[in-house]
């Protein structure tokens, strides 16, 4: 499949460039694949669209303040480090602009006068850095970094907390697994006194998750890997539930790709530490999700190629034409998905 067949147009003013008021106040539009029907709700409205008894997976992932600024010296500009990926106790790849900047052995000024020194330059264009007398970069990151809001965001208005996930824990991702910004407390107690089993999972959401298809064949893409953890507790929970004839609904593509990433060739989930660099495109079939929480992602995108997997790249591009037409909100701090 070409690239180009996930395109779509999108007005600028439809890119939300600040999350509603209210996490769990925000639209959902709900598809069902089976009836091709569309609903339009919101989705404090979800207690009420997930039977009991049935699973919601979540990844609780925590995102690292991963954007951080070189100390201009007099006249220069400031040099922008994304933390991506910690190697060993001193070292750490991450993406880096302008490029032409940290060429091999290049030092440059960071808060709290430390330096970072380019080790490595990788075929993919990420820079090996190490930050000298920094043990643990993601300490100094946590310490001097922002929130890595994507480019399309260019309001800072909203509190780097909402950003977060209200369920998140482990810190690893450089970005949010947006799906899950849609919860609050409240929604979240709502839909466990309902009787619907909640376990997350851990992925932490890297440079796989956001890599734009630069390629013109979808085939060709390769997806770098992230880590993640199943839990023993989530794999006895997911199995149960399916022994049961219970559903799983995953919140958002990241969980997705996690169990999917899991799931044996008997059906068992299996627990523990591990990489996926799994590429879900139309074609797939999907062995461990039954419902899809998802939001609305960019063009040309892995994501939307996921959900086109999930429920039909033109009945996708169908639903998202509608979304424009009634003015849903797109992309991480946007409006959101369910496909039943």
């Amino acid at each position: 499949m070409k690239t180009a067949e996930f395109d779509y147009l999108l007005p600028e003013e439809l890119i939300a460039q600040v999350p509603s008021s209210e996490r769990s106040a925000s639209r959902l539009m709900v598809f069902n694949r089976k009836t091709s029907e569309v609903e339009h709700t919101h989705f404090n409205h979800l207690r009420d669209l997930i039977p009991p008894e049935d699973l919601l997976v979540i990844n609780s992932s925590k995102v690292i303040p991963a954007r951080l600024y070189t100390v201009p010296k007099s006249g220069e500009m400031a040099r922008e480090i994304l933390f991506i990926k910690k190697l060993t106790e001193n070292k750490f790849s991450a993406m880096v602009r302008p490029g032409k900047k940290f060429k091999m052995g290049a030092q440059l000024p960071l808060p709290e006068n430390k330096t970072a020194e380019v080790l490595d330059i990788l075929p993919d264009g990420l820079r090996v850095l190490s930050i000298a007398g920094e043990d643990d970069p993601v300490s100094f990151f946590r310490r001097n970094g922002e929130m890595p809001l994507p480019p399309y965001i260019t309001s800072r208005e909203s509190s780097p907390e909402r950003y977060q996930t209200v369920f998140s824990g482990m810190e690893g991702s450089i970005a949010a697994p947006t799906a899950g910004l849609h919860f609050d407390q409240t929604l979240m107690a709502k839909i466990k006194d309902s009787g619907v089993r909640i376990e997350d999972v851990v992925l932490h959401v890297g440079i796989g998750t956001f890599k734009p298809v630069e390629v013109e064949n979808i085939h060709d893409h390769q997806m770098h890997s992230e880590e993640y953890f199943i839990s023993q507790r989530l794999a006895d929970e997911f199995n149960n539930t399916r022994a049961r004839g219970g559903k799983i609904w995953a919140c958002g593509t990241t969980s997705a790709r996690t169990l999917e990433s899991s799931i044996d060739s008997n059906g068992k989930l299996q627990p523990g530490y591990n990489e996926t660099s799994i590429f879900i495109s139309p074609g797939y079939r999907f062995k461990a999700i039954d419902h899809l929480i998802t939001n609305f992602h960019l063009p040309k995108s892995t994501l939307i190629m996921l959900v086109s997997a999930f429920a039909g790249r033109e009945k996708v591009l169908e639903l998202y034409k509608i979304a424009i037409e009634m003015k849903y909100r797109f992309y991480s701090f946007g409006d959101a998905m369910l496909i039943i």
